[in-house]
C-alpha cells in the first residue's frame, strides 16, 4: 500500500477528486456534507492500473482547521496537491506548501482542478512560481475535472508513478502515529492511523505513548480488509485489547515496546520554508495590496526569529513548546507534553496567532545535555553543526563522549550488531579491533569513543600514580574516587580500564600501580620491629591501645604489618605474631579436656583481655570446640 495525503485551499475540490479516483466519500461527518467542506481527516482508497493500492488521506483547507491538516499530512510521505484552475493559487495554497516543504515531503502530484472552468496552463504556471525552490518544485502536474472526467486517467497514471518512486515498505522500530479512535461493539477500542515504520502483527504488543500503556493487537485492518500483519508505510485500523477509548486520544503514537523514550526536551536543525513570491514583509501600519508580486530574485531572510512559545506539530501530534535558539541553524524545544521521538524525525513549528509555518525541524538529539554554562549554546550549536538528518553510531557516540546503549536504541540509533561485541567488552578492547564499529569501545552496556577511552586511560594512569603518592600507606585508590576524578559515567569502568592498563592492577575495591608497595617512615618501622620481638619472647603479651599509640603504631601501620604477615590481629587494638595460633594451640592441649577459659589464661600466661577474643578466635578457626557454656577441647 502507498499512502498519499491531499494539500490545497478551501474549497479547490480535494474531496470532489478523491471521489472521482476512489467511488469513495472521504466526508465522513453530516456536518462536512451539509457544509460542503472538509473539517476533519477523510480517508478513501484505490487501485491502480499497475495494481498498486493507493490510499488517500483526505486534509481540510480551511485555516480554522490548519491543526486537522498537519495531523494527516504529517506521517505521510507523498502529497496529490490541488490547486483549482478558477481561482489559482490561494492563502491557504501557501500555508499547505510550508508545512509541506518544512516537513520535507519531495514526492508528489499537482493536480489543477475544476480545469473546465478555468485556464489550467495559467494556473500551473502560477503554481510553479510559488513552487519554485520547494522540495515539490519537480512533481508531475495534471489538468484534471472531476466533473467531466477529463484527464482522470492521466492523473491515475501520474499517481501510479509517483508510488513508483516511493518504497515497498519503511522498516524500522514499529511506530503508529493515531488519528482517530473510537469503539465498535463487540470489538472495543479501535485506533486508526499511518503507519509509518516497521511492521504490526496480530498477537504483538506494543505501548501507548505517552501513557506507557501495554496493549495487544487483537485484529488489524487495513481498506476495511482483515489482514493478519503489514508492512509501513499503510493506513491502518487497530483493534486494541488492554486500553479505553479515553485513555488514547488523536497525537497518541503505538510503538514498539522497549525501543523508544517519551522525550520532553530536544534539539533541532531548523530548515527554512523558502521564498515565495508574494510575501512582503512591511510595518504594520503600512498597507499593502493582497496581491503584491516581488521580483524572483527577491529572497526572504534566511534567519528566522522564532518566538519564545510556538506549536509543534509531529506525525499527529501538536505540542505547545518553548524554545530557544542554538546559532541560526539549531534550536531546543522544551515540550509541554512527551512525545516518541528518534533522531532524523521531521515536524515543523507553527505560529498559532500569526497563523503561519515558521519553520521545520529535525530531531537531531532527543536526549541533549544540559546547557548551564555560559558559552553552551554556541558550543552545543558546534556540535550539532556536524549532525546528519540519520542516525549515525560512531558519530553519536563521538559526539556524546560515552553512551549507554539502551539510550542510543530509544533514539533511533541502529545499535543492534553492537551486541555481538560482548566477548570484548571485559578487557575494553576497541569494537573496531573485531572488524565492526571502528572507533567505538564497548564497555559492558556502555559505547564509548575511542579518543575518550584513550583519554580516560591516561588519566586514570596519572590519577593512581599521584594517588600512590600522596597515600604510601594504603593499598589502593577507591574504585568511587577513581571514577569521579575521571567524571566517569559509570564506576564498573573503571575495572575495564584498570584491566586495559597493564601497569594497573584492580584488588578489591580500589585500583593501584603493580609495581606500588605501601611504605611505613622508619621511625614507625622500628616501633613494628620493637612489637615483633616484644612478642617473640612473649608470645601472648599484647600491648593496650594507649602503649601502641603511645609508639605511634595506628591502624593503617598496624593493617600493613598484618598484610605483610608479621602480626595477626585477634580483635580490635589487640595484635600477636601469626605463630602465636599453634603456640596456644599446643599448650591448651597439655592441659586435661575439656578446659576453662581461667585454665587456659593461666596455661598461656597472659590476661583476660587477651584470653577472651584469643579463645575466640580459636573458635572461629575451629582449633577448639565449646562442650558447654564453660567448658572447651582442641580439635585433634
Amino acid at each position: 500500500m502507498y499512502v498519499i495525503a491531499t494539500a490545497g485551499h478551501v474549497d479547490h475540490g480535494k474531496t470532489t477528486l478523491i471521489r472521482a479516483l476512489t467511488g469513495m466519500e472521504a466526508d465522513r461527518w453530516a456536518e462536512e456534507k451539509r457544509r460542503g467542506m472538509t473539517i476533519d481527516l477523510g480517508y478513501a482508497w484505490t487501485t491502480l492500473d499497475s495494481g498498486r493500492q493507493v490510499a488517500f488521506v483526505d486534509v481540510p483547507g480551511h485555516r480554522r482547521f490548519i491543526t486537522n491538516m498537519l495531523a494527516g499530512v504529517g506521517p505521510v510521505p507523498a502529497v496529490l496537491f490541488v490547486v483549482a484552475a478558477d481561482e489559482g493559487w490561494s492563502a491557504q495554497s501557501t500555508e499547505h506548501l510550508d508545512a509541506l516543504n518544512a516537513l520535507g515531503v519531495r514526492h508528489g502530484v499537482l493536480a489543477i482542478s475544476r480545469a473546465d472552468l478555468g485556464d489550467a496552463e495559467l494556473a500551473e504556471a502560477e503554481a510553479r512560481d510559488y513552487l519554485a525552490g520547494s522540495s515539490l518544485e519537480a512533481m508531475e502536474a495534471v489538468a484534471v475535472s472531476p466533473v467531466t472526467g477529463a484527464g482522470i486517467t492521466r492523473l491515475r497514471g501520474a499517481l501510479d508513478r509517483l508510488t513508483g518512486t516511493l518504497p515497498d515498505r519503511v522498516d524500522g522500530p514499529t511506530r503508529l502515529w493515531v488519528d482517530r479512535v473510537f469503539t465498535i461493539r463487540g470489538a472495543g477500542t479501535v485506533v486508526t492511523g499511518t503507519l509509518a515504520s516497521g511492521r504490526m502483527r496480530v498477537d504483538d504488543q506494543l505501548e501507548v505513548r505517552p501513557s506507557g500503556t501495554i496493549v495487544r493487537i487483537r485484529g488489524l485492518q487495513s481498506t476495511k480488509t482483515t489482514v493478519p500483519d503489514i508492512n509501513a508505510v499503510a493506513r491502518v485500523a487497530v483493534n486494541l485489547r488492554g486500553v479505553k477509548t479515553t485513555e488514547v486520544r488523536r497525537g497518541d503514537a503505538l510503538t514498539a515496546v522497549g525501543g523508544w523514550a517519551d522525550v520532553t526536551v530536544v534539539d533541532v536543525r531548523l530548515t527554512r520554508t523558502g521564498p515565495r513570491p508574494r510575501e512582503v514583509i512591511a510595518p504594520p501600519d503600512v498597507m499593502l495590496p493582497r496581491e503584491v508580486m516581488l521580483p524572483r530574485e527577491v529572497m526572504l531572510p534566511r534567519e528566522v526569529m522564532l518566538p519564545r512559545e510556538v506549536m509543534l506539530h509531529v506525525g499527529s501530534a501538536a505540542v505547545p513548546v518553548r524554545t530557544r535558539p542554538l546559532g541560526d541553524e539549531a534550536a531546543r524545544l522544551t515540550l509541554a507534553a512527551p512525545l516518541p521521538l528518534h533522531i532524523g524525525d521531521r515536524g515543523l513549528l507553527r505560529d498559532p496567532g500569526a497563523g503561519r509555518v515558521l519553520a521545520g525541524v529535525v530531531v537531531l538529539d532527543p536526549m541533549p545535555p544540559p546547557l548551564r554554562r555560559r558559552g553552551a549554546a554556541r558550543q552545543r550549536a558546534a556540535e550539532l553543526a556536524g549532525a546528519g538528518d540519520r542516525p549515525d553510531l560512531a558519530g553519536e557516540v563521538r559526539r556524546r563522549g560515552a553512551v549507554r546503549r539502551s539510550d542510543l536504541v530509544a533514539a533511533g540509533v541502529p545499535v543492534g550488531h553492537a551486541s555481538d561485541l560482548s566477548s570484548v567488552v571485559a578487557a575494553g578492547v576497541p569494537a573496531g579491533d573485531a572488524g565492526d564499529l571502528p572507533s567505538v569501545v564497548v564497555v559492558g552496556g556502555w559505547l564509548v569513543d575511542q579518543d575518550r577511552w584513550q583519554s580516560w586511560r591516561e588519566q586514570l594512569e596519572a590519577a593512581v600514580s599521584s594517588w600512590g603518592a600522596a597515600h604510601p600507606l594504603l593499598p589502593g585508590m577507591a574504585r568511587q574516587s577513581a571514577a569521579a576524578a575521571l567524571g566517569l559515567p559509570d564506576d564498573a569502568m573503571v575495572d575495564a580500564l584498570a584491566r586495559d592498563l597493564p601497569g594497573l592492577v584492580m584488588e578489591g575495591s580500589g585500583v593501584r600501580r603493580r609495581d606500588a608497595v605501601p611504605t611505613v617512615p622508619p621511625g614507625i618501622e622500628r616501633e613494628l620491629g620493637a612489637l615483633v620481638e616484644r612478642l617473640a619472647a612473649a608470645p601472648f603479651d599484647a600491648p593496650d591501645a594507649t602503649e601502641l599509640a603511645a609508639a605511634g603504631l595506628s591502624e593503617r601501620y598496624l593493617a600493613l604489618a598484618v598484610r605483610d604477615g608479621r602480626l595477626l590481629r585477634v580483635s580490635a587494638g589487640i595484635y600477636l605474631r601469626p605463630q602465636a595460633v599453634d603456640e596456644a594451640v599446643s599448650r591448651l592441649a597439655a592441659l586435661e579436656q575439656p578446659f576453662t577459659l581461667s585454665q587456659a589464661r593461666i596455661a598461656l600466661g597472659t590476661t583476660r583481655r587477651i584470653a577472651v577474643p584469643l579463645m575466640e578466635l580459636l573458635d572461629r578457626t575451629r582449633r577448639t570446640t565449646r562442650v558447654d557454656s564453660e567448658l572447651r577441647a582442641v580439635r585433634l
